[in-house]
């Protein structure tokens, strides 16, 4: 049983990587420039509680935004500790079982570094 990728299989790993990377860093700035325009309306003669309503739904429509470009900045920082790995040799080796994650596994999850046994052993 092996216990480590192929410098070839690495490389594929890294492209699928990087692309993920590069789509998750337009993403984030997509939501960056809906939080920068959040705040303006273009209208100055509103009813009072339509105002507050609509204060409310753009309120909660920035922190939706907001958890979006959080958990984007994760993933992106998640994928690029997965490079890292690769760099030194320890991409696609799971942290708790020290086996070797299923490559099918890591084509969906790039970044996991546990193996499915692992993580269901994580739930119970």
């Amino acid at each position: 049983m092996k216990n480590r990728y192929s410098e070839s299989e690495l490389k594929e790993f890294e492209a699928l990587i990087l692309d993920k990377i590069d789509k998750a860093k337009n993403e984030l700035n997509e939501l960056k420039r809906s939080l920068q325009k959040g705040g303006d309306s273009g209208e100055d003669i509103t009813n009072n509680s339509t105002k507050v309503l609509e204060d409310g739904a753009d309120t909660l429509e920035k922190e939706n935004l907001n958890q979006l470009a959080a958990r984007q900045q994760k993933f992106i920082n998640n994928l690029e500790n997965a490079l890292i790995r690769i760099k030194n040799g320890t991409y696609g080796i799971c942290i708790d079982t020290g086996n070797l994650i299923s490559k099918e596994r890591l084509m969906a999850v790039p970044h996991t570094m546990h193996s499915i046994a692992a993580k269901l052993s994580q739930r119970k």
